[in-house]
C-alpha cells in the first residue's frame, strides 16, 4: 500500500533575482505513487521554480518540508541526498560514454587488480542493462553500446532509470519528450508511468497538455510565475494548448 504522505511540499514560496520577481507566493506538494503535472509557457517560471525545488535557488521567502519537516538545501548536493533527483532533456548523459560507464558516472564500481583499482566494467554493464530492462526498456541489451547511438527516448529514459537506481523518491523531469516523436514521446510517457508504480513522487515539467494528461494524477498551471487559483483559468489553459493526442494513458 502506497504512502500517500506529501513527500515535497512548498508553501507560499516565492524567488526574486534583485528587483525582479520569477516566482510568486507558490504552494503545492507531490505525493509518494504521484504524478504532479506542472504546465506553463516559456517564460512562466517553470526552470527557475524546479531549481529550487532541488537545491539550485535557496527560496527568497517560504518554506519547503519533506516528509513534513521543513528544509532549507544550501546546494544540489544537499537535495540528492534527500533523494531528489533532476532528468533534464537527454538526461545529461554523455554522446561518447558507453551506458554502463554513463549510468555509473561519478560512482563507479571498481575491482583490484593487485594493488591497484580500476573501473569493473562487467558489473557496470550488467548491473546498467539489468536496471533499464527492470524499466521495460527491452531494447537496450548490451552495455557497451554508446549512449550517441540512441534514440532521444532511449537517452531520457535511461536517465529515469538511473535515477530509479539510485533511489530517487522525489523525480523531477524537465520537459522530457520536448524534441521527441509521437513513439519515442510514448515510450517515456510509459517509463513515467512504470516510475509511478514503484512509488516514486514524479513531478513532470512539460508545455504539452497531451502528454500530461496522459500521465498526470495533479495539475498545477505557471501563469507568469504564479499558479493558476482558478478551475476556468486551468481550464483555459487546457483547452487552448490543447494538440494532438498521443500517448497511452494508465
Amino acid at each position: 500500500m502506497i504512502d500517500k504522505t506529501s513527500v515535497q511540499e512548498l508553501r507560499n514560496v516565492n524567488k526574486s533575482f534583485g528587483p525582479i520577481d520569477v516566482v510568486h507566493d507558490i504552494s503545492l506538494k507531490v505525493n509518494a505513487g504521484e504524478v504532479l503535472c506542472l504546465l506553463g509557457d516559456n517564460g512562466a517560471g517553470k526552470s527557475t521554480l524546479i531549481k529550487t525545488l532541488a537545491g539550485v535557488h535557496k527560496p527568497t521567502s517560504g518554506q519547503i518540508f519533506m516528509d513534513g519537516e521543513e528544509i532549507s538545501f544550501e546546494r544540489p548536493k544537499d537535495a540528492q541526498d534527500r533523494g531528489i533527483s533532476t532528468v533534464h532533456q537527454f538526461g545529461g548523459t554523455f554522446p561518447l560514454m558507453s551506458i554502463g560507464r554513463s549510468f555509473f558516472v561519478g560512482v563507479e564500481p571498481t575491482r583490484k587488480i593487485g594493488p591497484f583499482k580500476i573501473f569493473d566494467r562487467k558489473t557496470a554493464n550488467e548491473t546498467a542493462v539489468k536496471a533499464v530492462q527492470a524499466m521495460g526498456i527491452t531494447r537496450i541489451d548490451n552495455g557497451d553500446r554508446l549512449i550517441g547511438g540512441l534514440s532521444g527516448g532511449e537517452r531520457q529514459s535511461l536517465a529515469i532509470a538511473r535515477s530509479v537506481h539510485f533511489g530517487a523518491r522525489v523525480l523531477i523531469l524537465d520537459e522530457p519528450t520536448a524534441a521527441l516523436g509521437v513513439k519515442q514521446a510514448s515510450h517515456v510517457l510509459r517509463i513515467v508511468l512504470e516510475a509511478r508504480k514503484r512509488g516514486l513522487a514524479v513531478i513532470v515539467i512539460t508545455h504539452q497538455v497531451t502528454h500530461a494528461m496522459a500521465v498526470g494524477d495533479h495539475f498545477a498551471v505557471l501563469i507568469r510565475g504564479a499558479l493558476a487559483s482558478l478551475d476556468m483559468e486551468v481550464e483555459g489553459y487546457m483547452e487552448t494548448h490543447e494538440g494532438h493526442p498521443p500517448p497511452p494513458t494508465h
